[in-house]
């Protein structure tokens, strides 16, 4: 179970869980009903996109060679040697398997769109790092991440609620799927001279590592005066504004990745870029109920 449980990187589920806490809130708000099977269905597909997401970078990175032993990451059990190839791939479509189990569930309750808007998930679950022509390696990551772990995913939680799109759940997605962004920003910078010597050529190789580290400050920094422009363009409740209070937590990670290149200190810096977008998502979640 310890292996199972390092090879789902559970610091990166914050992005799949923040999503559908802020998008299932903004309908609660808006609608003053919640559908709770739908909510939980929406919550167990996108954490397991993210673990089959996961398990399937661990395979296609070590098929690859891009899992070398100077990497400075935690240990990825396909690459050494903990798991066998075939397990982790079995196990990918298992986690897969489940989301879409989830998925066909919220069909019924939300119409068949759910179903495209699920499968193009797992498609770019799939091809970042695996198929002919993986988009990780070509510096695409950050924008794939942006795409599904913000706008698809806020805007998708909130419409299996109410069956509508509006520009207040829009709004709010921009900014989770920022600071979702930043965490894969960390985890590139990271391994930055490893994924170079490997041929993969992140947006962080692109980059270098000093354009790399401005990108995270933008990312992070951004997400603050975005969210507030956004609130007021959707005449959004005050107490929205309770996700201010989670600000100071980015100033650790923020030094740490403008500071620092060893392993141990970006690690810990990208739980706490997780652990910015857990307060986040949790504060504006809170605020947005105590406003329904």
């Amino acid at each position: 179970m310890r292996l199972w449980l390092m090879a789902a990187r559970p610091r990166t589920l914050p992005a799949a869980i923040a999503p559908v806490l802020v998008g299932t809130a903004a309908a609660v708000e808006t609608s003053d009903e919640l559908h709770l099977g739908a909510f939980v269905a929406a919550l167990v597909g996108s954490i397991f996109i993210q673990i089959g997401t996961n398990l399937a970078n661990d395979y296609s990175d070590a098929r690859r060679g891009a899992d070398t032993a100077d990497r400075l990451g935690p240990v990825r059990v396909t690459s050494s040697g903990l798991v066998a190839p075939r397990r982790v791939l079995d196990a990918t479509w298992l986690a897969f398997a489940v989301a879409v189990v989830a998925g066909i569930y919220l069909a019924t309750v939300a119409g068949p769109v759910i179903l495209a808007v699920g499968a193009a998930s797992i498609a770019a679950g799939v091809l970042y790092t695996g198929g002919p022509r993986p988009y990780g390696y070509a510096g695409l990551g950050e924008l794939f991440v942006f795409l599904f772990f913000g706008l698809v995913a806020v805007n998708g939680s909130y419409y299996v609620q109410v069956e509508r799109l509006d520009w207040l759940p829009f709004a709010l997605s921009i900014s989770i799927g920022l600071l979702s962004t930043a965490i894969l920003v960390v985890n590139n910078i990271r391994d930055l001279d490893t994924d170079r010597r490997a041929g993969k050529r992140t947006l962080a190789v692109r980059l270098g590592r000093e354009r790399t580290r401005a990108l995270y400050m933008t990312l992070v920094g951004g997400a603050y005066p975005v969210l507030a422009v956004g609130l007021t363009a959707a005449d959004a409740p005050l107490p929205a504004l309770l996700v201010l209070l989670s600000a100071p937590l980015a100033i650790a990670p923020t030094r740490a990745v403008l500071e620092t290149t060893d392993g141990p200190s970006l690690n810990h810096a990208l739980a706490q870029t997780g652990t910015l977008l857990a307060a986040f998502s949790l504060l504006l979640t809170a605020g947005l109920l105590i406003a329904a």
